[in-house]
């Protein structure tokens, strides 16, 4: 069969999304007075916080955000706190430091009306080494390092709602199980699209788990499966409809090019800087974690409605 033509798009609501665009600058958006900043009695033994986990989260997003070092945070933290009138004492960069180690960052999001449809991908990020320009001038060198970012998105709201960080060796389909157990299970779980990487018996024994339909195109060389389980029946029906309809037909019939938009996500994750700054694990974590979680209050302040046109 003939390949399909590519269809063209065309965003519908630009005066709402330019709005939209223009508010996520707003300091007010990222800094709320009414926020309860002092940390709260826990009636355990030695010194009590002196700030709440959403002060320390507030400092940390605007960190990032705006792209600042700790220090630099601290000094912009101060000043929006003295222009509010408030008084609030201001954490240090070494509370920072020590308290993004284990904050449990907070990422909000919405509920689609109906079930989720989750779309999967993963992408590299660098923490240590040359730039790319060092490394395309002399060659990489041994001191470059990267962890690996695994996100699961929901196509119709647009926010992130599972995210794994793990190191440049991990493999990508052994992560998918870890992406749906993050949705809730009293929430329908519809789809799960993913790149072929993620065709393996683990992969789509977990999305058959959760009731779900998987858009996983079959490798290049993949033979069917024995028929000794649900996720081998499963998969050897999408192996027979894309030998029948071949392999762009297929893609194109289930909605497959939909994950486009979990690529464009990962693109914006790098917006923020292709570098983390973080240097340990569990910092590294928290800084990914509140980059997803700006993204998602983007989504929320307004996206673009894109329609087809032809």
């Amino acid at each position: 069969m003939p390949k399909p033509s590519s269809p063209r798009y065309r965003t519908t609501n630009w005066p709402d999304y330019n709005a939209a665009l223009r508010r996520r600058g707003s300091l007010s958006i990222w800094f709320d007075p009414t926020i309860a900043w002092h940390a709260t009695k826990t009636g355990k033994r030695g010194h009590p916080e002196t700030f709440s986990e959403s002060a320390i989260q507030t400092c940390l997003t605007l960190k990032v955000l705006f792209g600042l070092p700790l220090r630099q945070t601290v000094g912009l933290v101060a000043s929006l706190i003295e222009m509010a009138g408030l008084d609030w004492p201001v954490p240090d960069h070494s509370t920072l430091c020590r308290r993004q180690a284990r904050l449990a960052v907070q990422i909000p999001y919405r509920r689609p009306d109906g079930p989720v449809t989750l779309l999967i991908d993963s992408t590299g990020i660098k923490f240590r080494g040359d730039g790319e320009w060092q490394a395309r001038k002399h060659g990489a060198s041994r001191r470059r390092q990267w962890r690996k970012v695994h996100i699961g998105m929901d196509a119709q709201t647009g926010d992130v709602r599972a995210v794994e960080f793990t190191s440049s060796r991990q493999g990508d389909s052994p992560l998918l199980p870890d992406l749906l157990a993050r949705i809730p299970e009293d929430e329908e779980i519809g789809s799960v699209t993913a790149a072929g990487a993620y065709d393996t018996r683990r992969c789509h024994g977990a999305i058959v788990d959760r009731g779900a339909e998987a858009r996983i195109p079959i490798r290049r060389n993949g033979r069917a499966w024995k028929k000794d389980c649900p996720a081998a029946r499963v998969r050897n029906d999408i192996l027979h409809q894309t030998r029948h309809l071949g392999r762009a037909n297929w893609k194109r019939s289930v909605g497959y090019h939909v994950r486009s938009r979990v690529e464009a996500r990962m693109n914006c994750l790098k917006a923020f800087g292709e570098r983390i700054a973080s240097r340990d694990p569990d910092r590294q974590t928290a800084e990914i974690q509140i980059r997803i979680a700006i993204m998602n209050s983007y989504n929320a302040l307004g996206r673009a409605e894109i329609t087809a046109v032809g």
